[in-house]
């Protein structure tokens, strides 16, 4: 914390408040766009994304504030907490997603262990439960380490007791999405072992971005592994930024990271945009079906088909 004004600043170097607004209006028109495709396609079930950029809007406008006042305690806290926890709930949407991809792309007889490495039908809750822990742990740090001022007692030792409990916070956070990151991209590769078979069995007649399949006249995205490219985009702009986090909180208020501003918006700010403006481009449910809160075992619109070696192969419609 250097001074200012016979005030101790909270930051370790002057903060821009031009990249504040640069980001705001980014991560703003990103929010307006993926709430507008949220409702028109009602796809409920990515407003757990739409508070995520929300709460990046929110930061950095805050931040413009806060680079006006860097004395002011309040506001540091909230810049500090809704830009540290934004990109949690950013992983919790693309669990989802990853989900609902399963749910709905994959033959019935496809969704095992083997295929996956965890249970199909507990991928989302295993990823979000991690997701809600490191949630609430990062919370409790980020709070404890924004709220402490140096004239606080015992100062030294709430700044590391919140440190330590956000770099544990993270911990869990790169552990659960490093191994979703690698199912992920492993499942980018293996899922290529059934697409030719739904392929073959796909004929003109839909609209738009659909087609038909023959015997059925249920209609599929036949694009939908574009989803998975922005999954595994995504993924690796979230781990590269909770590496950075670890970094920073692991060398404290004295080191290079902190103080300097353009490692937080090269090695943060830059990968969440990029979070939020690739899922801008590959919306998901342009590609996979019923976004809503529920979703049956067999989602609405399936059916199976009798392949010619007796196998069957369940489809879903768009």
């Amino acid at each position: 914390m250097a001074p200012q004004g016979g005030h101790v600043s909270f930051y370790r170097y002057d903060p821009s408040e031009v990249l504040a607004v640069v980001s705001c209006v980014l991560f703003g028109v990103t929010f307006l766009w993926s709430t507008f495709m949220t409702i028109r396609r009602r796809a409920w079930i990515w407003i757990v994304q739409l508070i995520a950029i929300f709460m990046e809007v929110l930061g950095y406008a805050v931040c413009i504030k806060s680079a006006e006042d860097p004395t002011n305690l309040t506001l540091y806290a909230i810049q500090f907490c809704v830009i540290m926890l934004a990109p949690i709930l950013m992983a919790a949407a693309i669990y989802v997603v990853f989900g609902r991809i399963v749910v709905h792309v994959v033959p019935a007889q496809q969704r095992t262990m083997e295929l996956l490495w965890v249970p199909p039908r507990w991928i989302t809750p295993i990823f979000v439960a991690f997701d809600v822990v490191a949630l609430i742990v990062q919370l409790i740090g980020a709070v404890m380490v924004s709220s402490t001022q140096a004239t606080d007692e015992n100062a030294s030792n709430k700044l590391n007791l919140g440190k330590n409990t956000a770099l544990a916070g993270l911990a869990i956070q790169i552990a659960a999405f490093g191994l979703f990151t690698v199912v992920a991209a492993r499942f980018h590769f293996t899922s290529r072992q059934f697409e030719a078979s739904l392929r073959s069995k796909f004929e003109d007649g839909g609209s738009g971005s659909t087609v038909l399949v023959k015997g059925s006249s249920r209609k599929i995205n036949p694009n939908w592994r574009r989803l998975l490219y922005a999954i595994n985009v995504s993924c690796a702009m979230i781990l590269i930024r909770s590496v950075f986090r670890v970094v920073e909180f692991a060398e404290g208020s004295n080191g290079a990271v902190m103080q300097q501003q353009w490692f937080m918006y090269v090695f943060d700010t830059l990968p969440m945009f990029f979070v939020a403006y690739s899922f801008c481009l590959v919306f998901p449910s342009s590609y996979v079906p019923h976004m809503g809160f529920r979703v049956s075992k067999h989602p609405a619109g399936a059916r199976e088909l009798t392949s010619q070696d007796g196998s069957t192969v369940e489809l879903c419609g768009v």
